[in-house]
């Protein structure tokens, strides 16, 4: 399957009525053991898992090229299944970042509008579209908006506002949907959805966000986990070192997964 084909699998799993759950990794064994489920419809990489595996802060303190060089060897271990990568930004130039991450054999993305003026969030919305355009692929951008995650202090009367305004530019653009992250509880989910459609409105699964089930009836489009999943494989790493400390040995039940 080529990255046109792939993309064009990625766009319609957002547009099923079905949730698209994606569980996100963050290098080539992570991605490995996730695509060899048989519910995986699609990979999703986490861009703050894979700055912590270089010893990297979040926030595109990463060097682009070393972070698409981990990105292409999740390609590979995805096989046919589409990938959508996680660019932070756009690290400055939000196009030609898109370009260079179709070029690993990315077909999809999250970028982050950093509650940057709005104007210029719709502009790298445009150029991320027409950099899939320029190179043959109908990339599926997730256009985040931090309207929530970066602006909550600003209280639910502010952000739930401006996240709509922001998100329906973006789709007006050309975005396939509208990450919204953050602890949105079922009211906010449903105002976001009757002013984006549904199938539109990505969420991540932090505690006390509806459950998948409520959230297909609600219409969001997209679930993802984020950095929770390498936080979970860690915690699992560090109690197993604390047994081991303690006297034990590997936990039962452990499997050869690499």
């Amino acid at each position: 399957m080529n990255s046109a084909e792939k993309a064009a699998r990625l766009r319609q799993l957002h547009e099923d009525p079905e949730l698209l759950v994606l569980v996100n990794v963050w290098d080539a064994v992570s991605a490995t053991v996730v695509a060899a489920e048989p519910q995986t419809k699609a990979l999703a990489t986490a861009g703050h898992s894979i700055a912590s595996t270089f010893g990297y802060g979040d926030g595109e303190q990463i060097p682009l090229d070393l972070a698409l060089s981990l990105v292409e060897r999740i390609v590979v271990a995805a096989g046919d299944l589409p990938v959508s990568a996680d660019l932070d930004g756009g690290f400055g130039d939000a196009g030609e970042t898109t370009r260079k991450a179709i070029g690993v054999g990315v077909v999809g993305a999250n970028v982050e509008d950093q509650l940057r003026p709005l104007a210029e969030s719709v502009a790298n919305v445009e150029a991320i579209v027409a950099a899939g355009q320029a190179e043959g692929v109908p990339f599926v951008l997730n256009a985040r908006t931090d309207a929530l995650a970066k602006g909550g202090e600003r209280g639910r009367d502010v952000w739930l506002p401006d996240a709509i305004e922001r998100g329906t530019a973006y789709l007006q653009a050309g975005a396939t949907s509208v990450f919204v992250p953050g602890p949105l509880d079922e009211d906010a989910v449903q105002q976001l959805v009757a002013a984006f459609g549904p199938q539109k409105l990505s969420v991540i699964g932090f505690p006390g966000v509806p459950d998948q089930a409520r959230l297909a009836e609600l219409g969001v489009a997209r679930i993802t986990y984020g950095p929770l999943t390498q936080r979970v494989a860690l915690t699992a790493l560090q109690d197993a070192a604390r047994g081991i400390y303690a006297g034990g040995g590997i936990p039962e039940g452990t499997r050869a997964l690499n």
